[in-house]
């Protein structure tokens, strides 16, 4: 038994990843608050792999100080809150249901994935709009931007690159010396995907709006994250409640820790307590895309309907509070960060 113990012990020992935890920031327009327009989250691995969750209109730019270093962009659709065809104009200015923002032409998607030469994980029919948005940014006299030659890449790399997988494909990022990878899997999402227009050409604005139409890149979509520690997150991208919550993402994936989008237009917040109780059941739940001036002070205003979802969510539930960063181990609890 004293054996059986220590070779345990050992085994623990060599493998410190097992026992870290996952480190999740927000980065929001007003620091200490949850605003309409947060979007952004920076995810870090216990290996050292860190990846940026829809830089949306929040960060200022490619070298906003607070992304640090980015290894990987998700992606999840071509709306302009979350492609981001608006940057934050600076730290804290405007008002939290109204921060002041600035036209980002080529996305701050494209920014960042410039900026940091990460991987872009998405879609092939999201990823080649953002490979042209990135060579015009890069003045187009480097080498074009193109699918990564592998779908288990090591990061940094050394130029951007872009994973090759669509629904239900997968993609491996991991740090030089790491026995294990952060993996991401593309699920499906209940929403809409038509690309910003303020990121077309104007002929191409012009020919949509005479006949009052959009651009569609393919399917929205969500992730499923498998951190090295045990940590299963899922991303639900902007969506409404869908069956493939329970089937794919609890029964397959068994998710367990959920980051929720809300806002009116998929009406999670009123479908979101059954979303959360009946179909994912996480250990933990953190609320994002609120659409609204949901704290004060950093604490939650009583009277928005974040506060009123939050009552019917059965799970412990967190606010996605700008530059607080919450740990969560590998069962999906909250140790540290969260409140």
């Amino acid at each position: 038994m004293k054996t059986a113990c220590a070779a345990f012990a050992l085994l623990l020992a060599a493998s410190p990843a097992l026992a870290q935890n996952v480190k999740i920031t927000p980065i929001g327009s007003h620091p200490g608050e949850m605003c309409a327009n947060d979007r952004a989250m920076i995810f870090e691995d216990p290996t050292g792999v860190r990846f940026l969750y829809d830089a949306g209109p929040t960060v200022t730019g490619g070298d906003d100080p607070r992304l640090g270093a980015v290894h990987v962009v998700l992606l999840t659709h071509m709306h302009g809150d979350h492609i981001g065809d608006l940057k934050l104009k600076a730290r804290g200015e405007g008002t939290c249901g109204n921060s002041t923002r600035v036209p980002a032409p080529n996305s701050t998607t494209a920014e960042v994935v410039s900026a940091k030469s990460a991987v872009l994980v998405t879609t092939r029919a999201m990823a080649g709009f953002v490979h042209n948005k990135v060579d015009i940014i890069h003045g187009g006299g480097s080498k074009p931007m193109d699918f990564c030659p592998t779908l288990d890449v090591t990061v940094p790399v050394q130029a951007a690159c872009s994973s090759r997988i669509d629904m239900g494909g997968v993609f491996t990022a991991r740090t030089q010396d790491a026995r294990q990878g952060v993996e991401f899997t593309i699920v499906y999402s209940a929403h809409d995907n038509a690309v910003a227009p303020a990121l077309l050409t104007k002929p191409q604005q012009d020919e949509l709006r005479a006949d009052g139409a959009t651009l569609q890149y393919g399917p929205p979509v969500g992730f499923v994250v498998k951190f090295t520690n045990g940590l299963v997150v899922y991303l639900s991208s902007d969506t409404t409640v869908f069956g493939d919550m329970k089937t794919v993402v609890h029964d397959y994936h068994k998710a367990n820790l959920a980051v929720i989008n809300l806002g009116p237009i998929p009406g999670i917040f009123q479908s979101g307590a059954y979303a959360v109780n009946d179909l994912l059941k996480p250990a933990s739940v953190i609320l994002t895309h609120v659409n609204e001036a949901a704290t004060q002070g950093g604490k939650l205003i009583s009277t928005t309907q974040t506060a009123a979802l939050m009552k019917q969510i059965k799970t412990p539930t967190y606010l996605a509070i700008s530059e607080r960063t919450m740990e969560f181990d590998g069962k999906g609890k909250c140790v540290g960060g969260c409140q």
